[in-house]
Order: C-alpha cells, then structure tokens, then sequence
C-alpha cells in the first residue's frame, strides 16, 4: 500500500484523538447535545481510521494456500464496515439524542468552552483535511472529483476525504446550533442541530457504502490501463486476434489480468511459449499493478461459440425465473 494512504490516515487518526475527548469535557459541563454528538463524530472516526490501518496491515498479507489471491480485498471490507459504523453508531446516536433534546429541551450553561472546542477542533480537522485532500489531489489527474471517487481503487483516501469533510460540516452545524440556542433562547436548537449531524453522518455513510460495495464485488482496472494492455497485445506480430481482455482489482495495488488470444497458425509451441512470456513482460513492466496474468491460448472461432453458449445459458435462467 502507497505511503500516502497511511499518512493520510495517520493524520486523521491523530486529529480526531486529540479532540474528542475535549468535545466529551466539553459536552459534560455545558450539556450540550450537539457538542455530544460532536465528540460520538470524533470517537467514531478515530476508531474508524483504526480499522482502515488494521486492514491495510491485512490487506498486506501473502497469498497463501487458503487465499491464492492474497487478502488484497480486506481493505475493501474494513472500509465497508467503517461505512456501516459511521451510520450506525454515528448517525444513529447523534439523531437519537437530538431529538430527545428536542423532546426535553434544557438550557446549556456558559457556552464558551464549547466555542473553544469548536475552534480547536476546526483547526485539527482543516488540516487532517487538506492532508487528505492534497493526497486525493494526486491521484485524481484531470478527473473530475466525483469521477475520481467512482474510478478510485484506493478507499483508505476517499474514506478519510469523507469523514473530514463529514468533520467539518457537523462542526458549522454544532456551532450554529449552539450559537443560536445562545443568542434566541431557544434550547431546541441545539438538539435541531445534533439531529443536523446525524443526517450528515448518515449521507456520508451511504456515500461510503456504496463506493466501496463496488469494489467487493469487484471492479475493473482503469480505462486507460486496460486500453494500453489492448495496443499491447494487439501489436504483438504472432498475436492474430485478441478475444478477449479481463481485468479485477483485489486490491488498489493489485490487478489481476485475463487475456484470451488467438495465435498466428503453423506457429511451433516453443514460438507461442516465447510470445507468452515476452507479452507478460511488457505488461507487467508497463503497469506492475498487474500482479497475476493469465493468457489463455483458444481460436477466435471457438471464443465467439463460448460467448453465445454464455448468454444462452443466462437467457434460459432468467426465463425460468
């Protein structure tokens, strides 16, 4: 895993620790509700950029017997149940104890450490934020930034952009809703606004759930790599036809490749062996992602009739269904 990743994590992990346990004091003394929600946010989180450093380390993982593949996918996994956490703990909690605010409003005591707290805690999370946004910043190229979420290989980035941005907004929300409850009297406002923070944190979550949905079920490599494979192949001289290309990433560093090619004729085995490995060569050299490689030798001819026989097959289960 890129170096980057951890540092944006790290920086995540460091922010959020330094100022949850403040937002729980702070919510202590003056019995704030959106302040509360605010330090359930940064527990949250904390734990979360926990679990993405636990599934980098498996994700690191060799392959071994029971996992030929290697445990690529595990940083997949743990994002998701971040996901999961962030709805349902974050979100939830926040919601629930809003509207118990709302049903059963008091008054704050002197709100300004909770001012303090907000400020300190924008100041932690602005720059765990723009740490994260310069490392996305690197990977996206010319790629609009909801473009390069959708093509991301790598959730331990966007995860981390999310939650800060997340951050962010509850902390504006958190302080509106105080300064309001301070200014007009109106103690509801600040159970309105913990409510406010568990729907961010809600949006939030189903944004993550399902960017990294698609990744366990499994994506292909970027456009432009699976293009430049295809001129690869293709300019190869004893290559006649290429049928065929597949790719899967198992991991954001980790592409598993499918080549079906059709070879010149009259060709000896030694020649097409020669070409096999030459090609996996180039590929590999060209993009090294491409971890594992399979070129599977089979007549244009033959490849088609499979293709037919394929969606045959799937049109006579869909018509029984």
């Amino acid at each position: 895993m890129a170096s980057g990743s951890k540092k944006v994590i790290y920086a995540a992990l460091a922010g959020n620790a330094l100022i949850s346990v403040t937002k729980f004091v702070a919510a202590a003394i003056t019995g704030s509700s959106a302040m509360l929600s605010e330090g359930i946010h940064s527990l949250v989180d904390t734990g979360n950029q926990g679990l993405l450093l636990y599934g980098l380390k498996r994700a690191n993982q060799p392959a071994d017997e029971k996992h030929p593949f290697g445990y690529g996918s595990e940083l997949y996994f743990w994002a998701f149940v971040v996901a999961i956490l962030i709805f349902a703990i974050g979100s939830g909690i926040s919601i629930y104890e809003g509207i118990d605010k709302v049903l059963h409003p008091h008054p704050m005591s002197d709100p300004t450490i909770n001012y303090i707290v907000l400020g300190l805690a924008l100041v932690f999370e602005g720059i765990a934020w723009s740490v994260a946004l310069r490392e996305f910043q690197t990977t996206k190229g010319k790629k609009s930034y909801i473009e390069a979420v959708r093509d991301s290989k790598d959730p331990s980035v966007f995860t981390v952009l999310f939650e800060d941005t997340a951050a962010m907004l509850g902390l504006v929300v958190a302080f509106a809703g105080i300064a309001g409850s301070q200014y007009f009297g109106i103690a509801e406002l600040d159970g309105v606004a913990s409510i406010a923070i568990g729907i961010i944190l809600g949006l939030t979550a189903v944004l993550l759930a399902y960017e990294t949905k698609g990744l366990l079920i499994g994506e292909a490599a970027a456009p432009e790599i699976v293009k430049t494979i295809r001129n690869i192949v293709e300019a190869t001289p004893v290559i006649d036809r290429l049928n065929e290309i597949r790719t899967l990433h198992f991991g954001p560093n980790d592409v598993l490749l499918a080549v079906s090619v059709d070879f010149e004729d009259n060709l000896t085995a030694g020649k097409v062996e020669d070409a096999i490995y030459d090609l996996e060569v180039a590929i590999k050299q060209r993009f090294p992602v491409v971890k594992r490689l399979f070129i599977e030798v089979q007549n244009a001819r033959d490849h088609q009739e499979e293709i037919e026989r394929a969606h045959e097959l799937r049109a006579r289960e869909a018509a029984g269904k």
